[in-house]
């Protein structure tokens, strides 16, 4: 504040407290001279003044608590504008679908990126044009085709002309009054069916399913495993269904209600009772007695005013929610790839720090625990990884995880099991006089990769050890690379870039040739059918 204003400030203050003095003398005086006369008058003066005096500090504290209101109100509104949430899910939907975008950019896969991108187009474009998908889904014989030849015979709204190929199944565009949107009801290859062909069409009907914004999912009898666990799966994922009970002409009306009860019981707590419908799309013809045939007309009068019914009632949210649901199992794709892209660009570097600790430590024997210092966690390898999870790290800080991970390693045991393991599987692999070295070498790839490993789910998991904390990491770790699959590439792998290399480059001592030259029984050993089917096994 500045000084003129600082004056002026004192000298109000100043002049509002005389002023409040004389006011309260002059009242006081007012006061003394009414009740000398008037006793009661006073006192009711006195009142009213203190009546006053009250209401003028209520109204004080009102517009004070107003204004602070209005202004924290507006401040509110202002974060908001500043940091907008969306809160509709087809925001959300928009959202997800411009991270998706820019995730594309970070995959490398051409062919990976390309299909994500176009997906995402597709994802917006239906977002535009807002139509009701309306999928049919089920057996190739529970009669999905008549059903939907009866749906758009009897449906009110005008039916277009059918598109799309018959390897996908026909689409059909309809409106229902009450409904602004535009319906599209698609008949999908039937699922179950025998063969190469048929696999093909199923993986496509289930792709188609899980698109659409309502489900109807036709059986001709109660449900078969085989039935139940792809209805059950499309319901835990957010899809909304109709079970179309059909070819009730089939059965007398004790046994269709005996079914029917059956599918709303298996169904329970994921289709509600009222979304179980019966139906008989394509009645069979009827010969009478007289001879002549009969063919009934279709009965799917339920279905019609249960797919209304939800489609008026349901129809924005549904619409909304599949977009929603679409958007993020993209989203959930893209950061699949990502992850997939990481985790390969992080093995390339713990290959590398493997064999290049493996070979220093080989070629310059130290005590098994200094493995860990010397290879198996490396610093340089940890700041490498989190730079492809998108974390800088410098070196210190780098050395600080690997020596808290290398105390891990030790406490856990890992260094004397990967030790005992390792001995085990090379002792039939190399000369006597390498094996120490060998040992020490192979097991500092090991631990190295055992590190790595480890500190690629740190990453992953944006620098969190879980609720295990790092002991269960590197336990979790350990464990995979004890496989018998992994261990004899490694081993394998080791031979080659340890063991060799080793051979070629240090010739035991003359001493070590003379002692090892009268025992050529154990030299023939190595040759005998039992040792070389152990070799081969790994």
């Amino acid at each position: 504040m500045s000084l003129p204003r600082l004056i002026a400030l004192i000298l109000g203050i100043g002049v509002i407290f005389g002023m409040m003095l004389w006011l309260v003398n002059s009242l006081y005086r007012l006061y003394i001279q009414i009740a000398f006369t008037t006793p009661f008058l006073a006192n009711l003066l006195l009142f009213a003044l203190i009546v006053l005096l009250g209401l003028t500090i209520a109204a004080f504290l009102y517009y004070f608590n107003l204004f602070s209101y209005k202004g924290s109100r507006k401040s509110r509104k202002q974060r908001r504008l500043v940091a907008k949430i969306p809160e509709q899910k087809t925001e959300v939907a928009q959202e997800t679908l411009k991270a998706v975008q820019k995730q594309a950019v970070q995959i490398q896969d051409r062919v990976s990126q390309e299909a994500l991108l176009t997906r995402s187009r597709e994802i917006a474009a239906n977002l535009a044009r807002g139509e009701l998908r309306v999928v049919v889904f089920g057996t190739g014989s529970a009669g999905k085709t008549s059903l939907v030849n009866g749906l758009i015979g009897e449906m009110v709204g005008e039916v277009g002309a059918p598109m799309g190929t018959t390897q996908v199944g026909e689409t059909y565009v309809m409106k229902l009054k009450g409904l602004t949107r535009e319906i599209l009801i698609t008949d999908t290859p039937g699922i179950l069916e025998a063969g190469v062909a048929g696999t093909e069409r199923e993986t496509l009907a289930r792709k188609l399913a899980t698109e659409a914004d309502l489900l109807l999912f036709v059986v001709d009898n109660d449900l078969r495993s085989s039935e139940y666990n792809p209805l059950r799966m499309l319901a835990e994922i957010g899809k909304r269904s109709l079970l179309i009970f059909n070819k009730t002409d089939l059965y007398d009306s004790r046994d269709r209600e005996t079914i029917l009860a059956r599918l709303r019981s298996r169904t329970q707590g994921f289709i509600a009772a009222s979304d179980v419908v019966a139906v008989s799309a394509n009645p069979q013809p009827t010969r009478l007695n007289t001879g002549d045939i009969v063919y009934p007309e279709p009965d799917i009068l339920p279905l019609i005013k249960r797919l209304a019914a939800v489609l008026r009632a349901e129809g924005e949210d549904l619409v909304a929610d599949n977009i929603l649901l679409q958007s993020q199992r993209l989203g959930a794709e893209a950061r699949r790839l990502i992850d997939k892209q990481r985790r390969r660009q992080a093995d390339k570097i713990i290959d590398r720090y493997q064999w290049i600790g493996a070979g220093v430590i080989a070629v310059t024997p130290v005590p098994v625990v200094d493995i860990l210092a010397t290879a198996a966690v490396n610093a340089q390898m940890v700041v490498e990884i989190g730079k492809i999870y998108g974390v800088e790290l410098d070196v210190a800080s780098g050395r600080e995880l690997a020596l808290s991970l290398g105390k891990t390693l030790v406490s856990l045991g890992v260094v004397k099991g990967a030790v005992q393991l390792l001995s085990t599987a090379l002792q039939f692999h190399v000369a006597t006089y390498l094996v120490g070295k060998a040992i020490q070498g192979v097991t500092a790839a090991y631990l190295t990769r055992i590190a790595g490993k480890s500190f690629i789910e740190y990453f992953r998991h944006d620098q969190d050890w879980g609720d295990g904390g790092i002991a269960e990491v590197v336990q979790q770790q350990f464990r995979l690379v004890q496989k018998d699959e992994f261990m004899k590439a490694f081993v394998k792998d080791a031979i080659a870039r340890v063991v060799e290399p080793l051979k070629s480059t240090w010739e035991p001592p003359q001493e070590m040739e003379a002692e090892l030259e009268p025992i050529p029984e154990e030299e023939d050993d190595w040759e005998t059918p039992q040792h070389r089917s152990v070799s081969e096994d790994w």
